[in-house]
């Protein structure tokens, strides 16, 4: 069981390097759209996420709080609308795109100093 977590932690990661590093670059080079990367990204880490968070439920010291679990779910949901939805424009507004760059660092955030 632990390899399996093991395995949806790096899969989550590898998302969430999807996600904002491809948004970083879209939005660097000038052109603000979203990329497939960015979608795949945002798909990886909602799926990874809660593959993650499931077999957490038996209880114990190291379990996450559930309201915290919720954030990151509602973050994560809120991510991924924010980047299917646009994904066949052209150019998407900039602060759409920098509120997908904020709420995935956020999501981050969340993650790492939330105990």
């Amino acid at each position: 069981m632990e390899a399996l977590r093991l395995i949806l932690r790096y899969a989550h990661l590898i998302g969430f390097a999807l996600l904002l590093g491809a948004a970083v670059m879209q939005y660097l080079s000038g052109k603000v759209r979203i990329n497939p990367a960015m979608v795949w990204g945002a798909v990886i880490q909602v799926v990874t996420g809660v593959a993650l968070s499931a077999p957490l439920r038996g209880g114990g010291d190291d379990e996450p709080s559930p309201v915290k679990l919720g954030v990151k779910l509602l973050v994560a949901v809120l991510i991924f609308i924010m980047v299917f939805v646009p994904r066949k424009r052209d150019v998407v507004n900039s602060g759409h795109f920098l509120a997908i760059i904020g709420m995935t660092l956020l999501n981050a955030a969340i993650a790492t100093f939330w105990r």
